[in-house]
């Protein structure tokens, strides 16, 4: 089991480097949701996968405001109508960062999460800044190696680290891939996405207990197996009236 083995080992360096990091981002998401407000969470390809690992899914909660853009994200396809040469193409654009954001109100009590595993596209590295001269408190999620090993590709000289103010490594080596095969020129079997859903579960256990202990937990959405159908399904409800209340909040044109 040679990949789980090096998952293991990608795992196991997040946990022993990138603690304090994993502790500020949580400490900025559960100011910015115990306040009421948001966190924007913001990837592309496939860093989507956090995103959607935030929330909305079982053991999540509102707070965490999901932004992805089909766009860049819908791989299935992969030739054809919506196929991934766009999708690639579309998010190294500058200036659509801009126009995303141009749907939302950016305020200084809410906070970005912005995930990409090479840090140099365009359109993650333009939200966070965005988001950062609006005063939001930004977390890059990235896997550094890998960034630092390619020139940058934004005109601006910079890469997405440049712009947060905690990054947090995904710990990858550059590449992605985590296994030689003998005979193969080439590793196979990527490790971003497995360290990027360990993080954000990560981050979304320790936000849970800081707002917890403050009394401002929002409700979590909970699986019958555990609470029962009714109770499960008054849970659902009151998470996604919270959710609503907080996207409205946020989005352009709302009163």
């Amino acid at each position: 089991m040679s990949w789980i083995r090096r998952a293991h080992e990608v795992l196991d360096t997040i946990a022993r480097t990138q603690g304090e990091a994993i502790e500020t981002a949580s400490r900025f998401c559960a100011d910015s949701i115990g306040g009421g407000g948001v966190v924007h969470t913001f990837g592309t390809g496939h860093s989507r996968i956090p995103v959607e690992e935030l929330f909305p899914r079982y053991g999540s909660y509102p707070g965490f405001h999901p932004i992805v853009e089909l766009s860049m994200t819908f791989h299935t396809q992969v030739v054809g109508a919506n196929g991934q040469r766009q999708a690639m193409f579309i998010e190294r654009v500058e200036g659509l960062a801009e126009q995303i954001l141009a749907n939302f109100t950016l305020r200084e009590t809410d906070a970005l999460i912005v995930f990409s595993a090479s840090g140099l596209n365009a359109v993650p590295i333009e939200i966070a800044q965005q988001a950062r001269k609006a005063g939001l408190k930004v977390v890059a999620v990235t896997a550094l190696a890998e960034s630092r090993s390619a020139p940058v590709r934004h005109s601006s000289g910079t890469r997405l680290a440049d712009h947060a103010d905690v990054v947090i490594d995904l710990c990858t080596p550059p590449g992605d891939a985590l296994c030689a095969v003998d005979g193969l020129d080439v590793p196979v079997g990527p490790g971003s996405t497995l360290a990027a859903v360990a993080i954000v579960n990560e981050i979304k256990v320790r936000v849970a207990e800081l707002l917890t202990a403050a009394g401002t937990m929002p409700p979590v959405l909970t699986s019958k197996a555990l609470v029962g159908p009714e109770e499960s399904a008054a849970r659902f409800e009151a998470a996604y009236l919270d959710h609503g209340r907080r996207a409205a909040e946020v989005l352009r044109g709302t009163p």
